[in-house]
């Protein structure tokens, strides 16, 4: 015959079955949620919600400047639909991986790439591992990896690889790019991830232009600041 404790032991034994059990079916459940069409609709719908405001936010600009109430409002509206957007992609990520590419396409890669690019720096970094299996197994390009891998470096005050990070600057009132390590070098780096050259990138993206020289300045004055600061 069991004595208290044993009995004790044995019901905690069995609670925790009974809790993993109940887990395993949640999880089943979570996993069982999205059908492949629901899954491509979700995201859709995420890459409307980020985007459309982004859009109208930075047609704005264009026309009113960065300070503009008309651009703030869509700016509200975006962080709005990121924090929902960002909860709906974790949850995606955290139950399911990375999916795969020919299911969800180079839109869905995208949309997902780009709620963890708006994020804050510890969701980048905490999805970057997945990320990178995903662009091994033929998942993801290694462009989307690229730029958050950029995004990562300044946010965390390095300089960045890839030259696909800009950053608006109050004292000059204008838009950058962040400082790039070995500018020369750059469109090498590039290459060797699929990518074009920088000079027709930001002149594309962000009808910015490149200057090597202007950019090299900036970089060792990055670098003498840093050096400054340790």
């Amino acid at each position: 015959m069991l004595s208290s404790k044993h009995l004790i032991i044995v019901l905690l034994v069995i609670c925790a079955f009974l809790k993993e059990t109940q887990a395993q079916i949640e999880r089943s459940d979570r996993n069982e949620r999205y059908s492949d069409m629901e899954l491509i609709s979700m995201l859709d719908a995420v890459f409307r919600s980020e985007q459309e405001p982004i859009t109208r936010r930075d047609s704005l600009i264009d026309l009113y400047g960065i300070e503009s109430e008309l651009a703030n409002e869509q700016q509200l509206i975006y962080e709005h639909n990121h924090e929902i957007n960002e909860q709906k992609i974790i949850e995606l990520l955290d139950n399911f991986g990375w999916p795969k590419k020919e299911i969800i396409g180079v839109r869905g890669n995208r949309t997902i790439c780009n709620v963890i690019q708006h994020s804050d720096n510890c969701i980048r970094i905490k999805y970057l591992p997945m990320m990178k299996a995903a662009v091994m197994d033929g998942n993801l390009d290694p462009q989307l990896l690229a730029r958050t891998e950029d995004r990562i470096a300044t946010e965390s005050g390095e300089l960045q690889i890839y030259g696909g990070q800009m950053k608006y600057y109050p004292e000059t009132k204008s838009f950058n790019v962040w400082p790039v390590y070995d500018p020369v070098n750059i469109d090498k780096r590039r290459a060797e991830i699929g990518l074009g050259p920088i000079k027709e990138f930001l002149k594309n993206r962000f009808n910015f232009e490149w200057n090597v020289e202007e950019q090299l300045a900036r970089s060792a004055h990055f670098n003498e600041k840093m050096a400054r600061k340790r």
